[in-house]
Order: C-alpha cells, then structure tokens, then sequence
C-alpha cells in the first residue's frame, strides 16, 4: 500500500464527516446542541449570523432598542477574525490569535440562540431553527455570511486531509495551518494558487497568499527551485485596475506567472496533479503537476438561505436595494456583508461601511418612516505583497479608488503593512464588534485636506 493511499484509508473518511457536519458556512461551525425541545420566540429584531456585521448590528441596535430587544441566532462556539488568516498562512499569525469564544463578542443584553437557521418565512415573519425554534421578528437582519463549497472540487477534501500533504487553503481555519506546513515542506516543483469562478469573500486574499508565499522561497533560498502560477478564473489580475497597474509590475518582477480564466475542475491527489479548465473555451482542459497546491474554494451563500427563493435573486444573495441595504420586496428584511446581493467587494471593512446604513434605515423603518441613509460601495483590500509590504486598495461601487490617507496608496508600503498586522485586529475586535467602528469616511473627510501630498 502506498503512503497516499494508507493516509487516504485512515482519513478520508472523518474529513468528508468534518466537511459535511460543518457545512463550512462563513467559516462557522454550523452544528447544532442536540436535546432542544421545540418553542416559540418573539422579538423585534432577528439577526441570523453572527460573523462581523451580525455582531456590529447586535450591538448598536441593542444599545439603543434595550435589553432583550434583539435575538441573534449563530450555532458557532467561536467568532474568527477571518483577514488574519492570509498572515496564519505565513506563519506570521497563529489561528488561536484569530479567533475568541463567540460569548465574548456577543453583547450582554441580547438573546443568542446558538443554533442553525433552518426555515425563512418573510410572508409570516418567522425563521425556524434546525431544533424547531420558532422566532417571530418585527424586523429581520440576514447577515449569514458565505459557504465554502470544497466538496464541489471532486478530490479536493480528500487532497485536503493527507497529513502532511501538498494542498491547503487559507479559507478555512480546518486547513489554514496546512499553508504554512506547505511551503515549509516544497523544496522544487510547481507552487499553483487558485481563484474560483464564484463569488469570494475578500477577493484580494487568492493572490496575497501568492506574494507571501514567493516572498518566503526567497527568504529560504529556494525561489530558483520553484515555479509559481497563480491560475484565476477572472479576466484580470485585480477587478480595479487603479490596483492591477499596481500589481502587474510586482508579478512580472518577482516572476509569477499569471493565468486568467483558469479554473479548477479536480484534484488527483494520488499522482499530485490539479485539473483545469479553460472558461473561455470549456473544451480546453489543462493537467498540471504541483509540489504545492493552495486552493481558495467555490463560495455561495448558506443553502437553507438560497432555497428561500422569496429572499434572494437568481445568484442566491439576498435581493437587497444596494444603496440601503434594505429588501426591494419585503421592507422589514435588511441584510449586511458577504450575502447580500449588493455588488461591492465582499470584505469585512464593506460590512463596517454598511453598518451605520443599515442600523439608521432599520431604526427609520421601526419608527414607521423611509429610508434615508445610502452605502457607497466602499470596500477594503489590504493587498499584502509580502513579509513587510502592502498596498490598501480602497474603492467604491464604480471602483474607483475612495482612499482614506493622503499619500498614494497604489504602492507597496511597509506602514499599511503594520497597519494590516497590528492595527487591524485591534480596531476589529474593539471597536468594531461593540458597534462603534462605521468604517474610515471620517477619517477620509478629515484627511481630505491633505490630499495636495498625492499630487
């Protein structure tokens, strides 16, 4: 017996277990306690997620609407701070740092059900829990986050749990620290980098782990040894080109070889070698052989949400009005960050942009008046190009650049680094998650004066 197969015979097995029991829904565990006897609840506002435009919507509307007001239901234990995994990739971070028990960053003053939503009845006003929870909202707030879908690769999972193996992914703290171990463990070959033809949630992520890792064979004297591809199934290297103009110098200097509308089809583990396809030309399949192999997964929104076909569009996100955040059906229904249909980039820095817009338009809808508030699109990127640089990409709903400081920020800068690193992560757990980050435009207003530096 081979060593791939006797790690296949002793894994195979608990890894699909693990990916089916998770359900890898927003990079949260989706179980739910067993031995839950069925009721009914009521409140007037429901949150369903409680990743980070959940929790910044628990706390300011429970602020403000008193205790007992808000229910959020969430069956995770822990809450992760998902923009540090591109650092635990590069073992600059560890997933302990990334993540807290989710009874810490909940507000005090709320019930959470730690529970799966299972049922969404708009008409009704109801949610119903996987335990048979019944919950009747004034006002319901979607903010579930996406699915990662590797099951949908075939041989992916299995790739996956090889102890030790060539495959790994940033996505998912299961398989994040697997990064590290690869690209300690290649010592020549080919080092391929995926984007999938899907949604994704901070779409930057793919191609930093790409300049982390080509920054790393270099520390460690084997860049010579190792080719690096980065196979994206989109048109171009960043969806705002302010920033590709930025990055495509940055990959042809460090010699990365870029390959756009490339998708990956399949894993064969047992001979080390990814199955492409060409989306341009879907005839066009493409074997290629990897020493390392770092797949970002297929993502779509939770599927007890997509089969609500009253909620979402045809994509699956729910239908929202991509000014306030608001259903274009059901006008006590709002939804923030990764699931809603509103097209900006999908980043947790997005979600802190909506969140004063969907705390003032859920308020006016409360009180029996219209929305006023409007989202801009604003997202964040910060696109760390290696150990100690970064370029932070920010920009609107027409992606154009919406920078906050005033000095370029389409070039590669050690101080965005640390603010990446270091500052970040504090302002996230802090600030942001007690519901008083609302995102940088005051900051940008402020600085707006200095803006003659960029010139």
């Amino acid at each position: 017996m081979s060593v791939w197969q006797a790690a296949m015979t002793t894994s195979k097995i608990m890894a699909l277990s693990k990916a089916s029991n998770l359900g890898l829904t927003a990079l949260r565990c989706f179980s739910v306690s067993p031995g839950r006897l069925s009721s009914k609840k009521e409140c007037k506002v429901l949150i369903v997620g409680g990743g980070s435009g959940g929790c910044a919507l628990a706390a300011k509307l429970s602020s403000k609407l008193g205790k007992n007001k808000v229910i959020l239901v969430d069956p995770a234990d822990k809450h992760y701070y998902q923009p540090m995994f591109t650092l635990v990739g590069g073992g600059m971070k560890s997933v302990a740092q990334s993540c807290k028990p989710m009874s810490q960053v909940l507000p005090k003053n709320i019930e959470w059900l730690q529970e799966k939503a299972q049922t969404f009845d708009p008409q009704n006003n109801t949610v119903t829990t996987a335990t048979g929870k019944e919950i009747k909202y004034d006002m319901l707030l979607i903010a579930a986050g996406l699915q990662l879908n590797y099951s949908k690769i075939p041989g992916l999972v299995e790739a996956l749990a090889i102890p030790n193996g060539k495959v790994c992914s940033i996505y998912s703290p299961m398989y994040v620290d697997r990064t590290y171990d690869c690209l300690r463990n290649i010592k020549e070959g080919n080092a391929i980098f995926t984007f999938p033809d899907s949604p994704v949630k901070c779409p930057g992520a793919p191609q930093k782990i790409v300049y982390i890792a080509e920054h790393y064979f270099r520390k460690n004297n084997k860049r010579n040894k190792i080719n690096i591809a980065y196979n994206t199934a989109l048109p171009v290297l960043f969806g705002v080109k302010h920033y590709a103009d930025a990055l495509w110098p940055i990959v042809r200097k460090r010699n990365i070889q870029v390959n756009t509308r490339r998708n990956l089809i399949e894993v064969k583990p047992e001979s080390d070698t990814a199955v492409f396809v060409n989306l341009d030309k879907p005839e066009e399949k493409f074997e290629e052989k990897f020493s390392m192999l770092h797949v970002v997964p297929p993502m779509s929104t939770p599927d007890e949400l997509s089969k609500c076909k009253e909620l979402v569009n045809a994509a699956g996100f729910v239908d929202v009005d991509k000014s306030t955040m608001q259903h274009v059906k059901y006008s006590n229904v709002f939804a923030i960050g990764d699931c809603s249909a509103s097209p900006n980039s999908k980043t947790a820095a997005a979600a802190a942009a909506q969140s004063p817009v969907v705390y003032k338009n859920m308020l006016a809808v409360l009180n029996g008046k219209s929305c006023k508030k409007s989202y801009d699109g604003y997202a964040s990127c910060p696109l760390v190009t290696g150990y100690n640089t970064c370029i932070l990409a920010e920009f609107d709903y027409n992606l154009n650049p919406l920078e906050t400081f005033p000095v370029p920020q389409n070039k590669e800068r050690y101080s965005m680094f640390y603010m990446k690193k270091d500052l970040m992560p504090l302002l996230y757990w802090h600030v942001m998650l007690n519901g008083y980050w609302n995102g940088p435009a005051l900051m940008r207003n402020a600085m707006s004066i200095f803006n003659f530096a960029k010139k």
